[in-house]
């Protein structure tokens, strides 16, 4: 049977012509405007509604052919209304579930969210790990109905809502309305007596269950990258089950820092390594060790950053292809007095010479001592200067003042 309620609502009939159903839509939104008639705002929305479809030729050929139904299928993304502005608009008149939402499934719960500490080997070679959870289940023993068939009534206190409303005085001739949880139903809107509840979650619908997830970390996965389990959150009754989302949380590394897919770590040499060579052993994420080797008369200054290609971390979800190690190095001078003057001059003949050095003449050249230096030594001269400048102000007398006047 053919779909003729949008042309019902214009007042025209299926074979009317472009300017009749232009002008029959001038009459009736001028008639239902909300501007004019309040009480109709429902109204000019079907009559707009009604308009944009059958003045569109595309629009009212697809509705000719399937009705308001070819409509909605056709117009996710079309510029149609969705199933929620058919259920709550037209739902009356056209016979499609009435109310707000008579067209959406159930409502989702809640994702539960676990952090899981996992070590910066386990994001390199990867790894299964175990967790254990606890969840709501669906009581099996009632179906989630909380007692016997039939026994689920509408709490009368609350009258279904949950909710309960509460006046309080607050002052003469002045009252506060609010809400609380009802106290009859604690905010469930439903009551079952307790002859009628069930044995075993006793009216509560849900048990409580311990779980075991196997939770995959796959190489170079990382820091606070989430893994999901659909569907394995709590379960209520008439409620779509939430995820489990397990946040990875990578904990420190003795030797390595991570940086996207390269690691960083940081050496101290020696003043001899640094001029002269070095070879040392780096235990690798996954056990291996790497020889690293520096050849003699290469210099390593201090804070230098030197790489090795394709030791890094694996890429998610490319794990043969792996970022760079980088080592920072560090190095250590020896203690003041290390050498004798004899070896000073060896150490001399050695290096590139110094730099030519040219004494200053005159009375203004004046020899000065280095000492060591720390933060109490600046501190305690800051003192000492301040202390003496208000020593000068003590000893100085009014006649001094009088003569900056």
């Amino acid at each position: 049977m053919a779909d003729n309620k949008l042309y019902e609502i214009l007042g025209v009939s299926r074979s009317a012509s472009d300017s009749e159903i232009k002008r029959n839509y001038h009459k009736l939104a001028k008639e239902f405007h909300p501007d004019k008639n309040p009480a109709a705002g429902d109204r000019f929305k079907e009559i707009s509604y009604a308009y944009e479809v059958l003045s569109d030729p595309k629009k009212r050929q697809t509705y000719d052919k399937f009705g308001l139904k070819g409509l909605q299928e056709g117009g996710q993304g079309g510029g149609f209304p969705s199933d929620d502005f058919f259920g709550h608009l037209f739902g009356d008149i056209f016979g499609m579930g009435g109310g707000r939402g008579g067209g959406r499934g159930r409502a989702r719960g809640e994702d539960t969210i676990h952090p899981l500490k996992v070590s910066l080997e386990d994001m390199y070679m990867g790894k299964t790990a175990k967790l254990q959870l606890s969840k709501n289940i669906i009581c099996g023993a009632c179906n989630g109905v909380g007692g016997k068939a039939g026994s689920v009534v509408s709490c009368r206190d609350c009258h279904g809502q949950g909710l309960k409303v509460y006046y309080q005085q607050i002052g003469p001739h002045m009252t506060r309305q609010y809400q609380s949880r009802c106290p009859s139903c604690q905010g469930q809107g439903e009551t079952i007596n307790d002859k009628d509840k069930c044995t075993k979650c006793k009216g509560k619908k849900v048990l409580n269950e311990t779980k075991i997830l196997e939770v995959h970390v796959e190489k170079g996965m990382n820091e606070n990258q989430k893994i999901y389990f659909r569907g394995e959150g709590d379960q209520q009754p008439d409620t779509q089950p939430g995820d489990v989302i397990i946040v990875l949380q990578q904990k420190p590394h003795d030797l390595f820092q991570r940086t996207g897919d390269d690691l960083v770590m940081k050496r101290d040499i020696t003043l001899t390594e640094a001029l002269c060579g070095f070879e040392f052993v780096v235990k690798h994420l996954d056990g291996r060790d790497l020889l690293v080797r520096h050849l003699p008369g290469e210099v390593i200054k201090p804070g230098d950053l030197k790489g090795i290609q394709g030791e890094g971390m694996p890429q998610y979800k490319n794990p043969f292809e792996k970022g760079n190690l980088y080592i920072k190095f560090d190095v250590k001078f020896p203690e003041n007095h290390f050498a004798s003057e004899e070896q000073i001059k060896q150490i001399e003949s050695i290096l590139p010479p110094r730099p030519a050095f040219v004494m200053p003449t005159g009375e203004d050249v004046e020899e000065v001592n280095m000492m060591e230096y720390t933060p109490s030594d600046r501190n305690r001269g800051r003192e000492e200067a301040y202390a003496s400048d208000d020593e000068e102000h003590m000893h100085a007398g009014p006649g001094v003042q009088c003569a900056h006047q």
